[in-house]
C-alpha cells in the first residue's frame, strides 16, 4: 500500500483512508469486520469515523460506527496496527451543550469516543464542523489539553472554510497550542471549486494534510446511476438524483468512463486515482461495504493516469468553465 506522511506530523498513513460511515448502518458488525480485516491485510492503516455516525439511520442514536470499530479492535487486539481518526461536534444528546466545539462538549465527547472505541487514545481527533459561536481559543485550548494528557495524538478539522482554517492556525501559533494538522474537505471531480480556489493553496503553503471525503460523489462516479434508468436501491439515491443527475454530472461521468475504458479500469478506480494522485492530497476517504468493493478502491490507488487521461477528466470537470 502506498504510504504518505500526514501533513507535518510524524504519522505515515495509507493513501486510501477507509471510511467508517457505513459501519453499524449499512454494514453490520460481521460485514464491517470482514472489510476491516481485508483492509489491514492489504496494508491499510488509516480509518476514519465520527461520533455522530450513524445517528441519521432509523433506530440509531450516534456512535454506532465507533462501537463497531471498538469491538473489532478489542477482538483482534490490533490497536497498534490501526490509526483511528474520529470527529467531535455531532449532536449526541438532548442537552444544550451536547453539540458544538465548546470545551465542555469536546471533553465529554472524547471520553465517550474513547469508551466506544475501547482505547485510551485517538490518533487524529477532528472538529467535524466549524462552530462560529464558540471562540477558537476555547476550542483549541481544549484540544491542546487533550494532546498534553495523551488522550489525543494529533488534531484536525473538517468542513472548515479557508479563512477560518487560517484563523485557527494563527490562534494556535499565537498561543502556543497544537494546531490543526489535517483538513477534511468535500472534494471530487464534481465538487472542485471550494477546495481548489482557496483551501488547496493554503494547505500546500502550511503543510496541512488533506483527507477529502465524498471521493466518489456518494457513489455517482462509480457509474451505477444512469439517465432514465431506475435508481439503485440505496439510502443515498434520492439525494444523488437531486444533486448530480444533471447535464454537468453526466458529462463528467462520461469523461470518467471514457478514461476507464481506455486504461482498463472501472469508473470508480479512475475517479479515486485522479483524486489520490493530485499533489496536495494525502489520502482520499472512501467506504466499502464488501471486500470486492474494497479491492476495487485499492486498485484506484495503484492506478496512475497519464497526462492525457488527467486532462480529459479536468477539462470535463473544471469549475472555471462550470
Amino acid at each position: 500500500m502506498l504510504m504518505r506522511k500526514l501533513g507535518r506530523t510524524g504519522l505515515r498513513v495509507s493513501a486510501l483512508c477507509l471510511g467508517g460511515n457505513t459501519f453499524g448502518w449499512t454494514t453490520d458488525q460481521k460485514a464491517s469486520e470482514t472489510v476491516l480485516d481485508a483492509y489491514l491485510e492489504a496494508g491499510g492503516n488509516f480509518i476514519d469515523t465520527a461520533d455522530v455516525y450513524s445517528r441519521w439511520a432509523p433506530g440509531n442514536s450516534g456512535g454506532e460506527s465507533e462501537i463497531v470499530l471498538g469491538k473489532w479492535l478489542a477482538a483482534r487486539k490490533n490497536r497498534h496496527a490501526a490509526l483511528i481518526a474520529t470527529k467531535v461536534m455531532g449532536p449526541m444528546g438532548p442537552g444544550a451543550n451536547d453539540t458544538g466545539l465548546s470545551r465542555q462538549h469536546i471533553v465529554d465527547g472524547v471520553e465517550d469516543s474513547l469508551r466506544r472505541l475501547q482505547t485510551d487514545y485517538i490518533d487524529l481527533y477532528q472538529a467535524h464542523w466549524d462552530d462560529r459561536e464558540t471562540p477558537l481559543e476555547e476550542t483549541l485550548r481544549a484540544f491542546d489539553d487533550l494532546v498534553s494528557q495523551g488522550k489525543v495524538r494529533y488534531i484536525g478539522a473538517s468542513n472548515y472554510h479557508a479563512w477560518r482554517l487560517t484563523r485557527a492556525l494563527w490562534e494556535s501559533d499565537k498561543r502556543g497550542y497544537v494546531r490543526y494538522e489535517s483538513i477534511q474537505p468535500k472534494y471530487n471531480l464534481l465538487a472542485r471549486d471550494e477546495y481548489e480556489r482557496e483551501l488547496e493553496p493554503l494547505c500546500v503553503e502550511q503543510g496541512i494534510g488533506v483527507i477529502p471525503y465524498s471521493s466518489l460523489a456518494s457513489g455517482f462516479l462509480s457509474g451505477k446511476y444512469r439517465a432514465g434508468a431506475e435508481l439503485p436501491k440505496t439510502a443515498r439515491a434520492a439525494g444523488i438524483q437531486k444533486s448530480h443527475m444533471n447535464d454537468r454530472g453526466f458529462a463528467i461521468l462520461a469523461a470518467v468512463e471514457k478514461v476507464a475504458e481506455k486504461v482498463g479500469a472501472t469508473p470508480a478506480q479512475v475517479a479515486i486515482s485522479w483524486l489520490a494522485h493530485r499533489p496536495s492530497i494525502t489520502a482520499p476517504i472512501a467506504s466499502a461495504t464488501s471486500v470486492p468493493q474494497l479491492k476495487e478502491l485499492l486498485g484506484g490507488i495503484e492506478l496512475r493516469l497519464d497526462q492525457e487521461a488527467t486532462a480529459t477528466l479536468e477539462d470535463a470537470s473544471t469549475w472555471r468553465a462550470a
